[in-house]
């Protein structure tokens, strides 16, 4: 098979997906274009140990030297962290990277693609793209929520980013046929915020339910992902009417800068960071914590069933 050529597993991520152990997908967009070096290396090291914790091998995602890489080395992970040359890769991208071996740091498309073509059914994120604020007028709809649609893989996050049109991104996903389950939660979250304003299709009280879920949906050979919605601690999360102050003044400052496209999330990020004074940094961390814990304890049931 062609892919076999392109792909390069770690050794321990080998072994488990051969012997059927738990693995779970992490992006490395988070370490490269969301979080500073070297808070993001920190972060690269608590992540995988959360998900060892919980009996499961974690397989960063990136294309480095043309080759789609799962399981990342601990040079590899500095590679990403210091983020020199380091593009953001989305389907779009995907082919040119490899063909023209420039590094990239995959989004939650393309490591849905990653994970897929290794066979990895679960993966944790922060918060997924969707469909940005004015959407309706500037198309800017993140392939995210095209690759949930038609890629058979898990992803668990903290809900779609506040930053974002979030009635329409769910809209979009009811239209895409993708099941957004709440983990523990009726209400969607918003990535800093537990609350949204908007309900998810259903509710699953523990991991063993949203593995039934997953498994019965692939056991109908259904295609596309499933959207697992995953509030972030309640000790940090941040109040919602605050969080929209914030985040209307960074959408001013984006438009002043003229920044759009796929450069958008990061300015927003780093810019809600400095007007809150660090906390939505914090929040972002914990979050993201959260959700590969969660996911971990998903991947488990899901290998048992």
């Amino acid at each position: 098979m062609e892919l076999e050529k392109y792909l390069s597993i770690k050794e321990e991520v080998k072994e488990a997906l051969d012997t059927g152990r738990p693995v779970v997908a992490l992006e490395s967009t988070i370490l490269s274009h969301g979080m500073p070096y070297p808070e993001n290396l920190d972060f690269a090291a608590k992540v995988e140990e959360v998900i060892r914790e919980e009996g499961c091998i974690p397989a960063t995602a990136a294309l480095i030297d043309g080759k789609i890489k799962l399981g990342l080395t601990a040079e590899e992970l500095e590679l990403m962290c210091k983020a020199e040359n380091v593009g953001k890769v989305s389907r779009r991208d995907f082919a040119t990277y490899l063909a023209t071996k420039r590094t990239g740091a995959t989004t939650v498309a393309s490591t849905m693609m990653c994970a897929h073509f290794a066979g990895i059914k679960v993966f944790a994120t922060g918060g997924i793209g969707g469909v940005h604020r004015n959407g309706e007028n500037t198309m800017d709809i993140s392939a995210d929520l095209q690759e949930l649609g038609n890629t058979r893989v898990a992803v668990v996050c903290a809900g779609a980013k506040q930053i974002l049109d979030i009635g329409r991104t769910l809209e979009y996903l009811e239209t895409m046929g993708v099941p957004v389950i709440g983990m523990g939660t009726d209400e969607f979250p918003a990535f800093f915020c537990r609350n949204s304003g908007f309900g998810v299709d259903y509710r699953a009280d523990t991991p063993k339910d949203a593995a039934k879920v997953i498994k019965t949906t692939w056991d109908l050979g259904l295609k596309g992902g499933l959207l697992i919605g995953n509030p972030v601690p309640e000790e940090y999360a941040q109040d919602y009417d605050y969080m929209e102050g914030i985040i209307n003044k960074a959408l001013a400052m984006a438009d002043e800068a003229g920044v759009h496209g796929k450069n958008i999330t990061p300015f927003l990020l780093a810019t809600i960071k400095e007007l809150t004074g660090g906390e939505s940094f914090k929040s972002n961390v914990q979050l993201a914590l959260n959700n590969a814990r969660c996911a971990a304890k998903i991947a488990k049931e899901l290998s048992m069933l």
